[in-house]
Formats: structure tokens, C-alpha cells, sequence
């Protein structure tokens, strides 16, 4: 496969470019809003309600997360106070959300804040604010941009090299492929579908039909017709979890066989694939960097053991089919790091500092092969993934790691 997309900027704010005002504590310390002798104040945005409701797991385990750093000290002998607020995946809300954050609350930054259109609408603020924006929940590859927003970046592999991953598998196990696509209808959308037409290349004209929805439309039913009727033997789904899951239950209704790829932030067992109907998902593509609570071998892993025993006693009422609660307990744990780096300086430049300082860092439930590396021109934390196929009820991986090297 080609290079993977990896937007590299030279020339990068450095953090002494864009140092704030920083509040001095007792000697040795230093602390901006949202620190303190004794406490942490991250603040967060999610959809815990509206179309996208299903991400509200991701939000949840966060909370949980914290729950767990807390009963244990805290981070540098600090508690972590997590403010989380519903925005309905709606990018005012959004807005209005962060402004209550970062002028009232006064969080020292805020931490996997979710979607790409909501994001984008506080990108500009964050960053006039000069309020770390870290490890957004979302993969589009704008987070990656620190020559002009050094206070935003992303955590999962970015929308553009997912999307061109598949188009490449496609092109080398599909004879003569007609493909389909169906696109949510804003910028995460755009930025699958625009790595996918760039992993096709040449083959571009390969799409016979390319259809997209807007988040408050009901079903995506006549959509997936559409694309049926255009003759189609692959279809790439680029869709949130509820369309995602319809428009596959919609494919086995119509007794379509084509071969399926859907994109990572819709692959999770409990909210996509067992509402789509496991009979009606089996074979379908994605691409994974995470490991999945409901495949069998992972059961003794130690990073799985550890993940269901911090399951069981900090957030006993969640299903570990939802993948939603890896993404949870990895980012935090990342961030968890980050702070702990920190250590007495708290101050929003080291806070960035530190997220832009891993080097081949190990954080537990991600892949074997798959680490965290960034740097002050690289804001891109995790650039690997494995494609994996559903099988039964669970995903089944196959392949190599995917990464800038190997690709």
C-alpha cells in the first residue's frame, strides 16, 4: 500500500511562541486555571443525546476513568474534576458548552471532546484561547495542523489514511469492483471520502454511485436502494453508529451481496453490529487499533484482564460490547500520562509540552505493534491499524499493522 497520509508541519509553534500568563504557586510550582495545589479541572463534550447518542458510551467511561484515577490518588497527589456537558452533537451547542468550560469553569484544557463538526466549531476559539484542545474524538486529519492551531490534537488514526486503506484492499482483493458509497454529509464525511478517492488513484472512476445523508434524517433506507440499483459489488460505509447500522440491516434486506467496509468509528459490537443483526453483518471490513472486549483472544491478555476488572468496579452497568469504553479507558489513560508529566508545572504550555513529547508509548488496549508517538511537528498520536472482518459475533483480525513504514 502507498504512504500513509501523514500531515507533517514544519515550522511548528513552539511552545515558547505561545506561552499565556501563568499563575505562580509556592516555589517550585506553577499552575494556570484549572490547577491547583490539590486539584485538576478537565473539561469535555458529548453527545449524550440526539442522533449521535450512541458516543455518549465514550463519555461515560471517561467519567469512570476518573472515578478510578481519584480513588487512587489522583494524578501528582491532585484529584481530577471531569466536567462533561451534552451538546447533542450539535456544533452551537457545542460552543456554548466550551464557553461555560473555559470562562466559568476555567478547566486547565479540555480532554476527547466528540465529532468532527463539533470540534471544528470550537477549533478557532480553543486556540485564541490558547486552552489545550487534547486528543479530540475524532479522526480528521485537520487535527493535525500545529504551524496553525498548536493547542488542538487528535488521538485516533486519521479519517484520510482509514479511508485510503480500504480503497487500496479493495483494489487488490475485489475483481473488477463497482463501488458504492454512502457518506455522512459534513466534514468527517468528506475527509473518509476524500482518502478513499486518493487511495484509488487512477481507479477512481471505479465509484458508480456515491450517496450521502444529513445526521436528522430518519433512515438512510432510500439511500441504500440508490446504491443497490447502481449495480454496486462493494459498498464503503462511512457512517455514524445509528445510519451505520441501518444501512446495513437495509443491505440484507434487499438480499445485496456486496462486499462491505465500514468505517472504525462505527465498528463497535454493541452499538452497530449486534443492532444491525449479526446474521446480517458477517464479513464485513474495518480497520481496528484497539483491542475488542468480545474477541476471545484477547481474554488473557493482561491489558484485557486489567480493562474488565476496572470494568466490573467502576462502571459495572456498561457492556463491554461497547467498544465505546476502550476509546474511553485508552484516551484517558493517555491524558492520565500527560498530566502525571506534568508534574507541579501545570500550566497549559506544558500541558502541550508533554502531549507533544511520546516517543513509541505503550498504552494498555491498543494493539500489539500500535504505540503513541508525537512530537511539536507531529500531532497525529496513533498512525496504525489492522484490518480485521466480523465473524460470528465478534471481529477477527487478519493482516499485517499498517503504519507510515509498512504501508
Amino acid at each position: 500500500m502507498g504512504n500513509i497520509y501523514r500531515r507533517t508541519f514544519v515550522g511548528a509553534a513552539s511552545a515558547a511562541a505561545v506561552i499565556g500568563a501563568t499563575k505562580v504557586s509556592r516555589a517550585g510550582k506553577k499552575y494556570d486555571d484549572g490547577a491547583s495545589d490539590t486539584e485538576i479541572k478537565l473539561g469535555h463534550t458529548c453527545p449524550y443525546s440526539g442522533p449521535a447518542s450512541a458516543y455518549g458510551v465514550n463519555g461515560k467511561a471517561i467519567v469512570a476513568y476518573w472515578d478510578m484515577i481519584n480513588d487512587t490518588g489522583g494524578i501528582n497527589g491532585r484529584k481530577i474534576k471531569f466536567i462533561t456537558l451534552d451538546d447533542g452533537y450539535s456544533p452551537p451547542k457545542t460552543v456554548e458548552c466550551i464557553r461555560q468550560l473555559v470562562e466559568q469553569e476555567k478547566v486547565l484544557c479540555t480532554h476527547n471532546t466528540l465529532g468532527t463538526a463539533t470540534n471544528t466549531a470550537i477549533h478557532k476559539y480553543m486556540n485564541q484561547k490558547k486552552v489545550p484542545q487534547l486528543y479530540v474524538a475524532t479522526g480528521a486529519s485537520k487535527w493535525g495542523d500545529p504551524a496553525r492551531f498548536p493547542w488542538t490534537m487528535g488521538f485516533q488514526p486519521d479519517y484520510h489514511t482509514e479511508g485510503s486503506i480500504y480503497a487500496k484492499h479493495v483494489l487488490a482483493t475485489v475483481t473488477d469492483p463497482r463501488i458504492g458509497v454512502l457518506m455522512q454529509n459534513d466534514d468527517y464525511g468528506k475527509d473518509y471520502w476524500e482518502g478513499f478517492r486518493e487511495g484509488l488513484g487512477k481507479e477512481a472512476g471505479r465509484v458508480v454511485k456515491h450517496v450521502t445523508y444529513e445526521i436528522n434524517e430518519p433512515t438512510v433506507d432510500s439511500q441504500i436502494i440508490q446504491l443497490k440499483a447502481a449495480d454496486a459489488n462493494v459498498f464503503f460505509n462511512i457512517a455514524t453508529p445509528k445510519f451505520a447500522a441501518q444501512a446495513m440491516r437495509k443491505v440484507a434486506d434487499l438480499n445485496w451481496k456486496p462486499v462491505q467496509y465500514v468505517n472504525n468509528v462505527a465498528a463497535s459490537v454493541g452499538t452497530v453490529m449486534k443492532p444491525a443483526g449479526f446474521d446480517n453483518v458477517q464479513g464485513i471490513i474495518t480497520a481496528a487499533y484497539l483491542m475488542d472486549p468480545t474477541d476471545p483472544n484477547w481474554a488473557d491478555h493482561p491489558d484485557m484482564k486489567a480493562f474488565k476488572a476496572w470494568m466490573a468496579k467502576y462502571h459495572p452497568t456498561a457492556h463491554l460490547a461497547d467498544l465505546g469504553n476502550v476509546n474511553g479507558y485508552t484516551v484517558s489513560y493517555l491524558m492520565a500520562e500527560t498530566l502525571r508529566r506534568c508534574g507541579d508545572e501545570l500550566t497549559r504550555v506544558n500541558v502541550m509540552k508533554q502531549a507533544t513529547s511520546f516517543q513509541k508509548f505503550r498504552v494498555p488496549m491498543l494493539l500489539p505493534g500500535i504505540t503513541v508517538s508525537t512530537s511539536p511537528s507531529d500531532y497525529f498520536p496513533i498512525q496504525a491499524v489492522q484490518l480485521q472482518r466480523f465473524k460470528g459475533q465478534s471481529w477477527e483480525l487478519f493482516g499485517d499493522v499498517l503504519d507510515a513504514e509498512s504501508t
